[in-house]
């Protein structure tokens, strides 16, 4: 089953189940069974909803919503680096014995088929088709053989970057966090329905042209590694959020005219996950 956060018919945000072609509103607008997506994570709906309760939920066509980041207010967005051998190779960064770990803020997510929006102090804007895993339940030094119990379910994500703010110091964070640069969506599918995600193939377009296509069981840092490093850290609370690394491809060492332009539409295809579209807008 799919769900995904939109905006209802009066502009509010909401969430529920995609089926069909038909968004079904289970938010405050409609069935009101939670608040929003996260709210349903953290009370246990996501993944048990009925089909007796969002078929008597109140339905629009899928291509009328505009839809939200598919968790719109995690509380913490915690980002892997150059988590794939071919990116570490293409980029220099081999031979890492931790994870490289970064932060994004929520406010700069965006959703399926929104601007990303390339910033007017940069030419060097670039994407990062990657896998994101939402968490279920508190976890805090979580072991690596439970690290499966913890996952609420998976999306697509695209983390845009501004490559030259990126790499003016060590961390990174700058070159992260710009407004509407974290692409997030369409869907969030529950774990139990997707199964294995080692089977799982990632793709990224643009404009048409494949620049990126990986196996998920290509992870450098494997997801139960990356979960229980994270947590040995940090707590985690459900609807949180772990991007897990994007694979070889970027645009930076893709070659000339490899980094995004004004109008470059930019799609992340994962299998089962559905395909995450953003148009490429310059900042006015």
């Amino acid at each position: 089953m799919k769900y995904a956060s939109f905006t209802a018919a009066d502009g509010s945000a909401t969430w529920g189940v995609i089926e069909e072609g038909r968004a079904f509103d289970l938010g405050p607008s409609g069935a009101g069974l939670a608040p929003s997506l996260r709210a349903a994570v953290e009370q246990g709906l996501f993944g048990a909803v009925t089909a007796g309760q969002y078929q008597a939920a109140p339905a629009r066509p899928e291509d009328g919503i505009g839809f939200l980041p598919a968790i719109t207010d995690p509380g913490k967005i915690i980002c892997i680096g150059v988590n794939y051998r071919t990116h570490q190779e293409e980029s220099g960064k081999t031979g890492q014995t931790a994870p490289t770990v970064f932060t994004r803020f929520a406010d700069t997510q965006m959703g399926h088929r929104a601007p990303a929006v390339m910033p007017a102090s940069t030419t060097k804007f670039d994407y990062e088709g990657e896998m994101a895993l939402v968490i279920g339940r508190e976890a805090w030094h979580v072991a690596e053989e439970e690290a499966w119990d913890y996952i609420a379910g998976y999306g697509a994500y695209n983390d845009f970057s501004v490559r030259d703010w990126q790499k003016a110091a060590s961390q990174w964070i700058p070159g992260k966090n710009f407004p509407s640069t974290g692409a997030f969506g369409p869907y969030l599918v529950p774990a139990a329905d997707l199964g294995g995600v080692n089977r799982l193939t990632l793709e990224t377009r643009v404009n048409g042209e494949t620049r990126q296509k990986a196996s998920v069981a290509d992870l450098y840092f494997p997801i139960p590694q990356l979960i229980a490093y994270v947590t040995g850290f940090t707590r985690l609370s459900p609807g949180d959020v772990i991007v897990t690394g994007t694979p070889g491809g970027v645009g930076l060492f893709w070659g000339e005219g490899g980094l995004l332009a004004d109008g470059d539409v930019v799609e992340v295809e994962i299998t089962g996950l559905g395909t995450l579209a953003n148009t490429v807008e310059r900042e006015r």
